[in-house]
């Protein structure tokens, strides 16, 4: 790993403001109370392909709606596919159910299988009841493409590190770029990963909060769009990354502690799809977008205990339903430019070499817009 990723500011940190809501104390998805996030990150070898054995540049990242069993209660959840060239697992019992019951894994895409069962692992290790008592269990992963940094056929990211990244999921402050299932990615042919960001509504309004997580793996140079300055076509020369296609995938993870059940959330998962938008996706024929919306305000019991449930849930009218679509788009807006800020410059197979977003030349690209 490059440590210059350690050292690479945040975007609000060198004084770059997007969009109108306030973020939270950490300006990240763990700004919703009680959700955790753990990564386990995978690097190693150098050179020359081979595959099967490397060299490594992948990882996992898991994000956990909260702290207690899953399984046992479940959370509103909903999904929204963008474009679905993407290979995630237990998207149909979700959009079946609406219910969420593990945690939600990030990877590699060859690595899927592998990282499920981790999630499985857990879930039976924590519920020793599945599939003999009980109902069987939908593990949630979803990927991006990382082959062009790390040996993909190798699929090195397996059960044990899924279910470490479970161990070590905190509430804390997130890690971001060159970590997790974000080890191997690019973005806009920049080194690309892990992002994150949240909005925080009015107290009057409930004061709730919505946080995106971004695992960025898409977009051309040209498209890449800050703060409304075209900066990828300013930049369409500066050391030009892998190939000039709209290749590659993003998952956004959007957290939210407002009551929704699944209906609203996939109301609110779309707006996740504008916030994209402004950083200058197109969702290109390539790529798997999938937008995936939660909120930990509302349990639902693996066994009831009576037919029929009283539940809250957030009016849908109103400034208030409006403010969180905002939320929506602000956080994962700036969840994508986390992502390319913090992500440092990385070689990987074959000598392929993802450099990190110039920031100098970025930011003076963005005082001369006025923009900070």
């Amino acid at each position: 790993m490059d440590s210059e990723a350690v050292r690479r500011p945040r975007a609000r940190e060198i004084g770059l403001v997007l969009g109108e809501l306030p973020p939270g104390p950490r300006n990240a998805i763990t700004d919703v109370p009680d959700v955790r996030v753990g990564h386990v990150t995978l690097v190693g070898g150098e050179g020359r392909l081979v595959p099967g054995r490397g060299p490594i540049r992948t990882g996992v990242t898991v994000i956990l709606p909260h702290g207690d069993n899953l399984f046992r209660q479940k959370v509103p959840g909903a999904l929204f596919v963008l474009n679905g060239f993407g290979k995630p697992t237990g998207v149909a019992q979700l959009d079946e159910l609406g219910v969420i019951e593990t945690p939600i894994a990030l990877t590699s895409t060859l690595s899927v299988p592998r990282v499920a069962d981790g999630l499985l692992e857990h879930a039976i290790q924590t519920n020793p009841d599945i599939g003999i008592t009980t109902s069987t269990v939908n593990p949630l992963v979803f990927e991006c493409s990382d082959a062009w940094l790390n040996d993909m056929q190798g699929r090195h990211a397996r059960a044990e590190h899924a279910l470490e990244a479970i161990r070590q999921a905190s509430s804390g402050a997130v890690e971001e770029g060159n970590v997790g299932a974000g080890t191997g990615m690019l973005l806009f042919g920049f080194k690309g990963g892990i992002g994150t960001a949240s909005r925080r509504l009015p107290s009057e309004l409930g004061g709730y909060t919505v946080g995106a997580l971004v695992l960025g793996n898409f977009g051309r140079r040209e498209q890449l769009t800050i703060a409304g300055v075209p900066v990828g076509r300013l930049l369409r020369d500066w050391r030009p990354t892998g190939s000039g296609e709209e290749r590659g995938s993003v998952i956004v993870v959007l957290a939210t502690d407002a009551p929704l059940l699944d209906r609203a959330l996939r109301r609110l998962a779309r707006r996740g799809a504008l916030g994209l938008a402004r950083t200058g996706s197109i969702a290109g024929h390539g790529s798997g977008d999938f937008v995936l919306a939660f909120s930990n305000a509302i349990r639902i019991p693996h066994e009831p205990p009576e037919p029929v449930l009283q539940l809250p849930y957030l009016v849908e009218s109103g400034r208030l339903i409006d403010l969180l679509f905002q939320a929506a788009v602000e956080a994962t807006e700036e969840a994508v430019v986390n992502a390319l800020f913090r992500a440092g410059t990385i070689v990987g197979r074959d000598g392929h070499t993802a450099h990190a977003l110039p920031l100098e030349e970025t930011l003076g690209l963005l005082r001369r817009a006025g923009r900070l």
